[in-house]
Order: C-alpha cells, then structure tokens, then sequence
C-alpha cells in the first residue's frame, strides 16, 4: 500500500474515450496524420468522456493537460468543466505518428493482432519511413512529464493522451507479458482501453504508485 506524502504529485493519466474507429491502422491513405488528428469521439464516446468526469478521482484537480487532437480535447473538455479549469494542450501527448499506411500495413503481416501499438510493444524500434517508433514516442512523453513534474510538484493533475502513447510511456516501469498486455509490479496487468483511467503517484520524479480506477 501506497502511503502518501503531501508534497507527492498525483496524475492522472487518461486514454480519451471511444472514437467513430476503433480499428488502428485506418482506411485511407490519403493524409492519414490529418485524419488521425481530426478523428471525433462517437455518440458513446460522449457519453463515455460525461461519466469518466465525474469520478470522484478527477474532483478538485489543479490542471489539466491534454493532447491537440481532436479525441482528446474533447474528453478533457468535460473533465475541465466539472473543475472549472481551462485546459493545456502539449503536442508531446500526441499519439504516435502511424506514418506511412503501406509500410504500417507490411509490418502488421501475419501478425496475431490488429493493432500495431500492441506489436511496437515487442519491436520498439520499428518505425515506417516518416512514422514514429515506440521509442521515439517514449521519449517525447517523458520529456512532457519531467516539465510538469518539476512545475506541479505536489499538485492533482489530469493528463489526457492516446493509447500507444500511454502504453509506451508505460514501458519506463511495466513489463510485456506472452499476451502483450503490460504488467506494472509484477502482478497487476493494465488494460489501456477508451476510456482508460491511471493513477499515477510520484515523489519528486520518481514513480512510487500505479494502479487503475476504472
């Protein structure tokens, strides 16, 4: 158990809900980080962003960050009106860029699941020629993270970003499992799902706690 110190920093990290598709790699080729960027939530996204703000974990927060794009905003839009905060946008919270379709779609051959954020969990490296890798997307969460953890210390912040973004940030203190699912302190398996909801508890910038709310 988790004993809490007052100046512990606590964020919440929140995949955004449930978007018009869900299926990973899209259809269309033609300007696919446009589409990605601009995708909306669904009618039961909504629904799931209204009732995701009003747990009561996300009360009385300090401040809200959120990615630019489009999926994202709107979920932090409900959990900044039940707290009566603007929001933040910081394109380090972007998902990955998918890149180029064809080479995406090439490196998801034969593969046993249809989602390469789930595959560049055990080919960190992999990227397409003007997409990001696991890595490279690791690296840019974390630099977002060492800024606000330096300027919120002590603070309850609400962090809104994407599935293969949060995953790979993840990767700083969860290990893969043989069924690809990410397990942090050995035994409790994350599920990174839309919406998804982490609390995460941090001592100056050292990681002391990790669990999921819903």
């Amino acid at each position: 158990m988790c004993i809490r110190d007052r100046n512990d920093t606590i964020v919440y990290l929140i995949r955004h809900a449930e978007t018009a598709d869900e299926t990973g790699i899209r259809n269309t080729h033609e300007d696919s980080q446009m589409i990605n960027e601009k995708e909306i939530l669904s009618v039961e996204g909504e629904e799931q962003a209204k009732r995701l703000s009003e747990n009561v974990e996300l009360k009385n927060l300090d401040v809200i960050w959120s990615s630019s794009y489009t999926r994202a905003k709107a979920t932090a839009k409900y959990i900044a009106n039940v707290n009566n905060l603007p929001f933040n946008f910081d394109d380090d919270l972007s998902e990955r860029k998918l890149g180029n379709l064809k080479e995406l779609r090439e490196f998801m051959k034969d593969k046993n699941t249809s989602d390469p954020s789930q595959e560049q969990l055990l080919d960190r490296t992999f990227r397409t020629s003007d997409g990001e890798s696991a890595e490279q997307t690791r690296e840019r969460m974390n630099k977002f993270f060492d800024k606000i953890l330096k300027e919120y210390e002590g603070k309850r912040i609400a962090v809104v970003s994407h599935g293969g973004s949060i995953k790979f940030f993840l990767l700083n203190w969860c290990v893969v499992n043989e069924n690809v699912k990410l397990v942090y302190n050995k035994n409790t398996i994350l599920n990174i799902k839309s919406p998804c909801l982490l609390k995460l508890t941090f001592r100056k910038n050292e990681l002391i706690n990790l669990e999921q709310i819903d």
